[in-house]
């Protein structure tokens, strides 16, 4: 007579294995979730790092600096570039509102204009261009035709200050209206525009 044999007892693992089984598996759970927490918590550091010490995005609000910048376009800004060179005449910065800028509710914080008038310059505009220290500025950034106005008098300016206005000059509230600038106001430069993809490149 053939005995026959129940494998069931052979193929389930008793209970400690199965228990050690589980607790080895639950562990392993635990290290994945520490393990992606870790990484979750070191990259939102390292991002809010980077946007406070090193590049930040900004979307342009306004038409101040059209054609350069359109409203709705994004730029990368630089927050360590003057910490390695001075600023220089032409470098489009992001600084904080000063204080005899108009503002309201939705205003933002901060605007961006083109540097034009570096400390000790003297800067004024004759029949519509401008001219530092008595030489005509060459402006290649500025659609044919634009016309520099609101800067008939000599303007002279100060250690520490710059004069700043936005490339669209008919349209733009800037250091004709607001004065100059301190340069500890300036948040960075911007220097490249990453959106819309069509509008991708350098400033």
């Amino acid at each position: 007579m053939t005995e026959s044999i129940d494998n069931a007892d052979s193929a389930t693992p008793s209970a400690p294995v199965a228990a050690r089984r589980r607790s080895s598996t639950n562990d392993a759970s635990v290290r994945n979730m520490v393990e992606w927490l870790v990484v979750i918590v070191v990259a939102v550091l390292a991002a809010v790092l980077i946007k406070t010490f090193v590049v930040q995005a900004f979307k342009i609000p306004s038409a101040s600096m059209e054609p350069t910048l359109m409203v709705g376009d994004r730029v990368v800004v630089n927050k360590l570039s003057y910490r390695t060179h001075d600023v220089n005449r032409g470098d489009v910065i992001v600084f904080k509102r000063p204080p005899l800028a108009p503002s309201g509710p939705d205003e933002p914080g901060q605007l961006i204009k083109r540097v034009i008038g570096l400390p000790g310059d003297t800067v004024m505009a004759k029949d519509g261009e401008v001219y530092v220290n008595g030489k005509r500025l060459i402006e290649p950034y500025l659609p044919e035709g634009t016309e520099t106005l609101d800067m008939d008098n000599p303007i002279d300016v100060p250690e520490g200050q710059l004069w700043v206005m936005g490339d669209n000059r008919m349209h733009s509230g800037d250091s004709r209206y607001f004065g100059t600038i301190d340069e500890s106001t300036i948040i960075g430069r911007a220097f490249f525009k990453i959106w819309p993809p069509g509008r991708l490149g350098p400033l």
